[in-house]
C-alpha cells in the first residue's frame, strides 16, 4: 500500500525512489511488525488474561509444566496482526504471490482460531475434531495448490528440485498439487505440534522464514538466479516482504513468549505459521530445502508418529513422552536447555539448507 504512495510522491520529491527497492521495504516490514508486536502484545496479553483464555496443560506431562495452567494462549492473533499489517503497508499488492501466501497464512489462522475458541472459551476439551480440522485445513490447501498449478509458467514451475546437485529435479505435472498440499498441511502440523514449550516454536518459524525469504529474493531476481544456477520464477521476490514481516513479528511475540511465556500462541498462530513456510517453501520451489531448514520441525512430528504407532503394534512407547521435547523433558533436561538446544540444531540446519545456493 506504501509503495503506490510513495511512487506517487516520487515525482515531487525523488527520494521516496528509494522506496522501490525490494530489500529496504524488506527491513520496513520487519521492523513494522516488530513494533506493531511490542505496541499491542501487553494489551493483548492483558485482555486474554481477563478474559481467561488460559491455557490447560496435560496432568500426565512433565510435573515443570504445571505451573503453566491458566497462561493466556491465542497469542498467535498477536503474530498474524503484525504480520498482515505489514505485508499489506510494505509489500507490492499487485503480486498474486503475497495475496496467496496471505490467504493461506489468514485460513489456517482460522482453523486455529476456531478450535482454540471452543477449547478454551467454550471449555470443549476435543476443541474442533481431528477430522474437521484437517477437512479445513485440506479445503484450503487444495485451494492454494490448485491456483499456484494454474499459475505456472513453464515446467520448472511443477518440477521438484533436488538441492546440491545441478540442474537435478523431477517433473510432477499435476501431482505438483498433491505436493503443494502435502507441504501446506504438513508443516502446519508440524509447526503446532512443536509449540510445546516457551519460545520452542517461534524462533525456529522466525529462522526458516528468514532463509525462505534469502530464496524468494534470489530466485525472484534474473541476475541472482543465473548467477546461483538456480530457477528464475518471476515474482517471488516479492515474497521476501512476507517473511520479514513474519521475522519481525515472530521475535515481537518472542518477547512476551520467552521462558517463562508471558502468552503462548496457541493453535491460531501454530497452524498459521506452518502453513506459511509450506506454501512459501512451494512458491520458491525449495520444498526438500524446507524439510531440511525445518528438521526440527520434522523430527517432532515423526516422534509422534512413530510413538502412536509403536504403541498400536507393541503396547511399548519408543519415548518416555511424545512430541520429542517432552521426551528430553522427562529424561531431566530443564526446560531453557531443550528450547536453546532445539534452536541450536535450527541454526545448523538452516545453514545446511542455504549452503544449497552454492553447493550444487
Amino acid at each position: 500500500m506504501l509503495l503506490y504512495l510513495t511512487n506517487y510522491l516520487a515525482q515531487f520529491e525523488s527520494g521516496f525512489a528509494v522506496f522501490n527497492y525490494l530489500t529496504l521495504r524488506a527491513i520496513m516490514g520487519a521492523l513494522t511488525a516488530l513494533v506493531i508486536s511490542f505496541v499491542i502484545g501487553p494489551k493483548m496479553i492483558a485482555k486474554l488474561s481477563v478474559n481467561q483464555v488460559g491455557q490447560p496443560v496435560r496432568s500426565n506431562g512433565p510435573a515443570s509444566h504445571l505451573p503453566k495452567a491458566g497462561t493466556p494462549t491465542m497469542g498467535g492473533a498477536l503474530i498474524l496482526t503484525a504480520i498482515v499489517v505489514s505485508t499489506v503497508l510494505w509489500a507490492d499488492l499487485e503480486n498474486r504471490f503475497i495475496w496467496i501466501v496471505l490467504f493461506v497464512t489468514l485460513a489456517f489462522g482460522v482453523i486455529g482460531y476456531v478450535d482454540d475458541y471452543k477449547k478454551l472459551i467454550l471449555q470443549d476439551p476435543a476443541g474442533l475434531s481431528a477430522w474437521k480440522k484437517l477437512f479445513w485445513q485440506s479445503v484450503v490447501a487444495l485451494i492454494a495448490a490448485v491456483l499456484l498449478y494454474l499459475m505456472a509458467v513453464d515446467e520448472t514451475s511443477t518440477s521438484l528440485l533436488i538441492p546440491y546437485f545441478k540442474d537435478l529435479s523431477v517433473p510432477l505435472g499435476k501431482l505438483q498439487i498433491i505436493v503443494t498440499f502435502f507441504f501446506i498441511v504438513g508443516f502446519s502440523n508440524a509447526v503446532n505440534l512443536t509449540d510445546g514449550l516457551d519460545g520452542l516454536a517461534i524462533m525456529p518459524t522466525v529462522l526458516v522464514g528468514g532463509a525462505l525469504g534469502l530464496f524468494a529474493y534470489v530466485t525472484g531476481n534474473v541476475n541472482f538466479s543465473a548467477y546461483l544456477d538456480i530457477p528464475y520464477v518471476a515474482g517471488t521476490g516479492e515474497i521476501l516482504v512476507f517473511c520479514a514481516a513474519l521475522g519481525g513479528a515472530g521475535l515481537g511475540f518472542l518477547w512476551f513468549n520467552t521462558y517463562p511465556a508471558q502468552v503462548f500462541m496457541g493453535d491460531i498462530g501454530a497452524l498459521a505459521l506452518g502453513a506459511a513456510l509450506g506454501v512459501v517453501a512451494v512458491i520458491v520451489r525449495q520444498e526438500i530445502v524446507l524439510a531440511i531448514m525445518g528438521g526440527v520441525f520434522v523430527v517432532e512430528t515423526l516422534s509422534v508418529i512413530i510413538q502412536v504407532v509403536s504403541f498400536k503394534l507393541t503396547g511399548k512407547r519408543v519415548f518416555r513422552m511424545a512430541p520429542l521435547h517432552h521426551h528430553f523433558e522427562l529424561k531431566g533436561w530443564a526446560e531453557p536447555k531443550v528450547i536453546v538446544r532445539f534452536w541450536i540444531i535450527t541454526v545448523i540446519l538452516v545453514l545446511v539448507g542455504l549452503a544449497s545456493l552454492k553447493i550444487r
